[in-house]
C-alpha cells in the first residue's frame, strides 16, 4: 500500500464512509477505502440499523422525488403528512436539551432533503416504512412521528446498494486493514499507518476521511466516559467501533466535543449476545414499550414509557435500564396490544414469558418480587384514565392519575389474558463524544481552534450533534449529510 499515493482515503466503511467516498469520488479524487472488519462483516452499524433515514419533506412530491415507485394507490392509502424543518429543528432541540450545536444542527436539517435526493440520484432506493411507523386507520396508513423513509433492505439493504455504487464508481475497498496511527507532521496529515495481515504499512494520501464509528465497542472506553456499569451493556451492532478513530484524531491535537457520557442505548433482549449478531440484525430490539409497562426487580415502574413517541425516547432508555436493580427490566403487554407489537417480538432468540392471570406471569419473571409486581399491576390499572380513547397515531393523552411515576400517554391497562412480558436489558448503539469539525467542510479542528490540514471526519465520531438523546433515523442523515460535506472537502484538499 505504501506505493501508491491516494488523493483521499476513507477509514470505515458503513453509510458515512460510503458518502464520503462517493463525494470525493464525484469531485474527481482516487478514493480507497480501509474496513477493519472482514468482508463478511463489513457495513459497521449501518448494517446493523433498520434503515430509517430522518429528513426534511413538505409533502408527497418531495416523498416521491425519492421514492419514483411509489405507485398512484400506495400514495391514496397513505397519510404521510409533513416533516418540515422547523419540526426537524424542534426535535433535534426538544430531545437534546437544546445542547446540539447550532451549526452542525443548522446543516444536518438544512442539508436532510438534499442529501436524500443526492443518494437517490446516485442509485440508492428508498421505501416507506410501512410496518413500523405506520398505522392502519379507516384502511389508510397513517405515519407519525417525523419518520418516513427507509433504505430498501433495511440496513443490510443500505450496505449492499452502497457496495454497488462505490464499484460503479471505480471506489476500491481494502478490507482487514485496521488504522493504528495518523502521519502527521506537525502542519499537515499525510497518510496513516495500518495493520494488515499481520503486518504494519503505511498508507500514502493527500487527505483522510476517519469515518470509523465511535467507540461503544469498547468496555474500557465505555467504563471510562459514560460511567461505572457500562461495561455491561450489550452492544447492538459491530464489534469493530473501539474509538480508533478518535483516538488517532486526539493523539495529534484534535479539540474533543460532545457528549463523551453520552450515548444512544435501547430496550435490548436481555439473553442478547455481546455484540451484534447479523442473522438477527435490529431485532433484539424491543420498542413497542410505549402501548405497555415496564418494571423492575422490584416489580415497579420505573419511567414514563408513553412520555413521547418511540422515535424519542427509545434512545435514551436503554440508560435508564442499565441502571435499575440488576441491570434489566420486563416490558409488559396484554391480550388488547399483543396484536400490535412489533415484528421483533416474534422471532425465535427472545426471552419471554406468557400467562392467564397476572399472579401466574409474577412466578414466572425471573429476578422480579411477585408480589410487589402483583400489587403494581393492581394500583396501575385503577389509575388508567379509561374515558380516554387509545390512539397510538398520537399523543393521545390517554394517561394514569394519582401514581408516582404517571403515564402520560397510551395509558392502557394489563387485565385481558393472555398476558406477555418480554426481559430487556441495556443495548448500546453508538457513543455521542467525538471530534470537533467545520460544519462546511468537516474538516478537523485542532484544540487551537484552527483546521487539521488532510483530516476530515464524519458519522459517529464527529461530536457536538446528539447530547442526552437522538430522534430516530438522525444518526443515517448525519452520516450522510456530513460523509457528503467531509468527502468534498477532502476531494478539494486531495486535488489541490
Amino acid at each position: 500500500m505504501a506505493d501508491q499515493r491516494w488523493d483521499v482515503v476513507v477509514v470505515g466503511a458503513g453509510n458515512a464512509a460510503f458518502c464520503a467516498a462517493l463525494a470525493a469520488r464525484e469531485k474527481g479524487a482516487k478514493v480507497l477505502m480501509l474496513e477493519r472488519a472482514p468482508q463478511d462483516l463489513m457495513g459497521g452499524n449501518s448494517r446493523f440499523t433498520a434503515g430509517a433515514f430522518r429528513c426534511v419533506y413538505d409533502g408527497v412530491d418531495d416523498l416521491t422525488a425519492i421514492m419514483p415507485d411509489l405507485t398512484p394507490d400506495e400514495i391514496a392509502r397513505s397519510d404521510f403528512g409533513t416533516y418540515t424543518s422547523d419540526q426537524f429543528f424542534d426535535d433535534m432541540f426538544r430531545v437534546t436539551q437544546f445542547r446540539t450545536d447550532g451549526e452542525l444542527c443548522d446543516r444536518l436539517v438544512g442539508r436532510s432533503r438534499d442529501a436524500m435526493r443526492w443518494l437517490h440520484a446516485k442509485g440508492m432506493k428508498f421505501a416507506p416504512i410501512w410496518g413500523r411507523q405506520a398505522y392502519k386507520i379507516d384502511n389508510k396508513f397513517k405515519f407519525w412521528g417525523g419518520l418516513t423513509v427507509e433504505a430498501w433492505g433495511g440496513g443490510p439493504g443500505l450496505v449492499d446498494q452502497h457496495l454497488k455504487l462505490a464499484a460503479k464508481q471505480g471506489i476500491e475497498i481494502r478490507y482487514g486493514v485496521r488504522a493504528v496511527s495518523l502521519i502527521y507532521d506537525g502542519h499537515v496529515v499525510s497518510g496513516l499507518r495500518v495493520k494488515a495481515n499481520g503486518k504494519m504499512e503505511e498508507v500514502a494520501t493527500r487527505s483522510i476521511v476517519l469515518a470509523c464509528g465511535g467507540f461503544e465497542s469498547n468496555a474500557e472506553m465505555r467504563t471510562r466516559y459514560l460511567g461505572p456499569g457500562w461495561e455491561l451493556a450489550k452492544v447492538r451492532g459491530t464489534p469493530y467501533n473501539t474509538g480508533d478513530g478518535i483516538r488517532m484524531a486526539l493523539e495529534i491535537g484534535a479539540s474533543s466535543f460532545g457528549n463523551w457520557s453520552g450515548c444512544h442505548a435501547v430496550g435490548w433482549d436481555y439473553n442478547a449476545p455481546e455484540f451484534g449478531d447479523l442473522a438477527v440484525g435490529d431485532n433484539f430490539q424491543k420498542h413497542s414499550y410505549p402501548w405497555g409497562i415496564m418494571v423492575n426487580a422490584t416489580g415497579r415502574r420505573f419511567v414514563d414509557e408513553g412520555a413521547d413517541f418511540r422515535n424519542y425516547t427509545y434512545a435514551k432508555y436503554g440508560r435508564v435500564i442499565l441502571n435499575q436493580p440488576n441491570n434489566f427490566a420486563w416490558q409488559v403487554f396484554d391480550k388488547k396490544i399483543i396484536p400490535m407489537l412489533r415484528d421483533e417480538y416474534r422471532i425465535k432468540r427472545v426471552t419471554k414469558q406468557s400467562a392467564n392471570t397476572i399472579e401466574e406471569l409474577a412466578q414466572k419473571l425471573e429476578g422480579v418480587d411477585p408480589q410487589g409486581f402483583v400489587d403494581e399491576i393492581k394500583k396501575y390499572n385503577a389509575a388508567v384514565k379509561k374515558d380516554v380513547p387509545f390512539n397510538p397515531n398520537i399523543k393521545d393523552g390517554r394517561c394514569t392519575v394519582g401514581l408516582p411515576i404517571n403515564k402520560s400517554n397510551w395509558a392502557n391497562t394489563i387485565d385481558e389474558p393472555p398476558f406477555e412480558a418480554y426481559q430487556v436489558g441495556c443495548g448500546i448503539s453508538f457513543t455521542f463524544g467525538g471530534v470537533r469539525i467545520d460544519p462546511d467542510t468537516g474538516q478537523v479542528i485542532d484544540g487551537d481552534m484552527n483546521p487539521i490540514p488532510g483530516l476530515y471526519a464524519a458519522g459517529e465520531l464527529v461530536g457536538g450533534i446528539f447530547y442526552f438523546n437522538y430522534p430516530g433515523g438522525t444518526g443515517l442523515m448525519s452520516g450522510t449529510v456530513f460523509g457528503r460535506i467531509a468527502g468534498h472537502g477532502a476531494a478539494r484538499q486531495g486535488n489541490a
